[in-house]
Formats: C-alpha cells, sequence, structure tokens
C-alpha cells in the first residue's frame, strides 16, 4: 500500500491507497472507508470507493482542505484490515445462451474452450465488487481468467437488456438497467440488480462478493427472467 492524497476538488480529496487492480485490495479498502467515516462524522458528504482510490467529499464550511488532509492521515494510522467488515456473497442466477448472450461464441472461438467450458469457467468462482458506477446498480466485478478476458467491442450496442451478463477485459458485470454498453454478453440474469425502495438502492455494494450459477432457460423464466432475443429488443 502507497497512500497518497490527490486534489480532485475544492470539496474533494482522493485518497489512492493502490497503484494496481487486485483482489487483495478491498479489505483495505473497507478498512479505510470505515476509518474515513469515522473520523469525518457529519463533516463527510460522500464517500466513493473505487478499484484503488477513496474519494472523499467534505463538507468546506466545516473544515480546510489541510483539517481534511489531517484527518484523512489519522484514517491510516495503524490501518489494518477487519474481517468482521467483509461483505456480503450474492449468487446470481444466469441463463447462459447466445440468444441473450451472442459473444459466448466470440469468447470460445478466442480462448480456444467450448462454449459450455467459457460458462463453467466463468460460473466457477467468486467475484469481487470493487466499485459501483457507469449507470446504477451497475457493479464492476473481478478478476476473471485471463484465458476469458476480452477487449470491448469496438462499436458499442445502443441498447442492452437489463440482466445482461458480460466481460470486458478482465472484469464481468451485469446490466441492472435497459442502457447502451460496450461488454462482451455471454447470459441474462433475472435478479433485480436496482431497485429504488431498497436501502442504498444496489443490490450489489463495494466490498460484496459474487459468484454466478448458471440456470436452465425454465428456470430463468420461472424466475422472472426476460428471455427476449437481444436482437429483437435491438
Amino acid at each position: 500500500m502507497n497512500p497518497r492524497i490527490e486534489v480532485v476538488a475544492l470539496d474533494c480529496l482522493m485518497l489512492r491507497l493502490f497503484d494496481e487492480i487486485a483482489e487483495a485490495n478491498m479489505p483495505w479498502m473497507l478498512a479505510a472507508s470505515e476509518r474515513l467515516r469515522a473520523v469525518f462524522g457529519e463533516q463527510l458528504i460522500d464517500l466513493v470507493p473505487s478499484y484503488t482510490t477513496l474519494m472523499v467529499h467534505y463538507d468546506l464550511t466545516a473544515l480546510s482542505p489541510s483539517q481534511a488532509r489531517e484527518l484523512i492521515a489519522e484514517a491510516l494510522i495503524d490501518l489494518s484490515p477487519n474481517a468482521q467488515t467483509a461483505g456480503q456473497c450474492h449468487v446470481l442466477p444466469v441463463w447462459y445462451d447466445l440468444s441473450v448472450g451472442p459473444e459466448l461464441s466470440l469468447l470460445a472461438e478466442r480462448s480456444g474452450l467450448a462454449v459450455d467450458e467459457v460458462i463453467r469457467r466463468h460460473s466457477g468462482r467468486e467475484y469481487q465488487v470493487f466499485a459501483l458506477g457507469f449507470a446504477p446498480g451497475f457493479a464492476f466485478m473481478g478478476l476473471v481468467e485471463e484465458v476469458l478476458a476480452a477487449p470491448r467491442l469496438n462499436t458499442p450496442r445502443k441498447k442492452v437488456a437489463a440482466g445482461s451478463v458480460g466481460i470486458a477485459e478482465r472484469q464481468t458485470a451485469a446490466y441492472p438497467v435497459v442502457s447502451p454498453g460496450g461488454w462482451n454478453l455471454i447470459g441474462r440474469t433475472p435478479a433485480k440488480l436496482f431497485d429504488r425502495n431498497r436501502d442504498g438502492y444496489s443490490l450489489m455494494q463495494p466490498g460484496d462478493t459474487v459468484r454466478f450459477e448458471a440456470v436452465s432457460h425454465a428456470e430463468f423464466v420461472n424466475l422472472g427472467g426476460d428471455d427476449t432475443p437481444l436482437e429483437a429488443q435491438a
């Protein structure tokens, strides 16, 4: 860990803890988040975690930039991961099928694996939620096996169905709402990832973990999934 403080705005500082994305970062990020919330108290307006950074938005009428820096330094004293701050583990059912995941065959071709093996490998590990962004409830997760990594599409789709599961580089995610998108789609989940009536709105939060579970078409539909082919929704 190599902590640095960077200026984002008059009332925002960025605490950079790491230089590279890694699953091992998250316990430290969660511990730092907990400490920052404690030392800033009501003077903290917002705290935005990402892969390697924490953006601290503070009340400029109550704290000067130098005082904010001092509080950040205080939060880092004897910092250590706390096992009790571990997030929830979510199991998301996924119907892996070419009609809703057209890049399944592309990933199989790129990796030299059969489609069934791509599915087995993607659903065979637990992923860390690193950050939320792009769209409400959109959780950036990783890391997928290197053999499954694939660049974003050269031309993003104008419309991606809610629940679509995709891969971009070594990240994976599920689209919470209908939106444009350039990820490689491999399936669809019926899970409700964004809910205005849910505390925090998003099903997943940074620090949580996710496991994708392959289900049949019948199970997917029974769980409320929309099986309309992607092309028909465009």
